[in-house]
């Protein structure tokens, strides 16, 4: 091979390297963008499908006419907490009580013959909203059932727990008629009518299994029905044929509103959130 042919050969191989490097260099961005566009694509699918995620967990969670925890959420929260304070109290370092509070809201029937059924459950579903004001966040409250309340208190003793207790049967009484219609008018004075009946019930002094708090906690409602309703009732004052022979049965005392030095409020919303604190 001649010597110019050999120089010729080896400057266009020498020309054609730059130009294949070139080639795969434009090829290797191409290939990069196309991947970081794939991964944001992936990403933002995954941001997608948690929040839905979520979104579901949260609706089967959640009662859809008060927007509070529902009756399934109660259970596996109270045998949550239950078992949290169990193994608090055999510690006997840091014993930490739990209190169940029972509520059961009387008055929707004559809302209900008077305002008809929607105006009724719209009452129901701010009564809910403006109770859940008057716990804390880690506290925990859900539709029971009906117009029926449960209301859970890690952390809380008898006397954090009749001062919940008050505060919610005043928030009952104070409550107003929502849901207006238009051009009616509104007298700042009216209240809806509607009263609660509280019962308390205390772990360990109570029981320590969900169905026996439940049933304390039932008992105690029943006496605060009995004494006419917009009271509370713990187990500690219980009528003789509630509580069994050897019981003294004693008032549960009622404020005539919040602002007693006792009695301040919470403000949180539903759901979890550490706002808040009670002795």
């Amino acid at each position: 091979m001649s010597t110019p042919f050999l120089l010729q050969a080896v400057a266009a191989f020498g020309a054609a390297v730059p130009a294949a490097a070139g080639v795969l260099a434009l090829r290797r961005r191409r290939c990069r963008a196309e991947h970081g566009a794939r991964e944001s694509e992936l990403l933002a699918k995954i941001a997608e499908l948690t929040e839905e995620r979520d979104e579901l967990v949260r609706t089967a969670s959640c009662d859809p006419l008060t927007g509070v925890w529902n009756y399934r959420h109660l259970q596996l929260t109270l045998d949550r907490e239950i078992e949290r304070a169990r193994r608090a109290e055999a510690t006997a370092i840091d014993p930490r009580p739990l209190s169940v509070l029972l509520v059961e809201v009387a008055g929707f029937d004559a809302v209900v013959a008077e305002h008809g059924r929607a105006r009724a459950n719209a009452m129901l579903r701010d009564l809910a909203q403006r109770l859940a004001m008057e716990i804390r966040g880690c506290d925990t409250l859900g539709r029971y059932g009906g117009e029926d309340f449960l209301v859970l208190l890690p952390d809380t003793g008898p006397e954090g727990a009749a001062q919940v207790a008050e505060r919610l049967c005043w928030s009952v009484r104070r409550h107003r008629l929502t849901d207006r219609h238009p051009g009616e008018s509104a007298d700042p004075g009216e209240r809806s009518g509607l009263t609660a009946s509280v019962g308390l019930a205390v772990q360990p002094r109570d029981g320590a299994h969900a169905a026996l708090l439940l049933r304390a906690a039932d008992r105690a409602l029943a006496a605060a029905r009995a004494a006419g309703g917009d009271c509370w009732r713990s187990t500690e004052q219980l009528p003789a044929e509630l509580a069994g022979p050897g019981a003294a049965p004693s008032a549960g005392r009622v404020s005539s509103g919040p602002g007693g030095a006792s009695l301040t409020p919470h403000a949180t919303t539903v759901g979890p959130g550490p706002i808040g604190d009670r002795p």
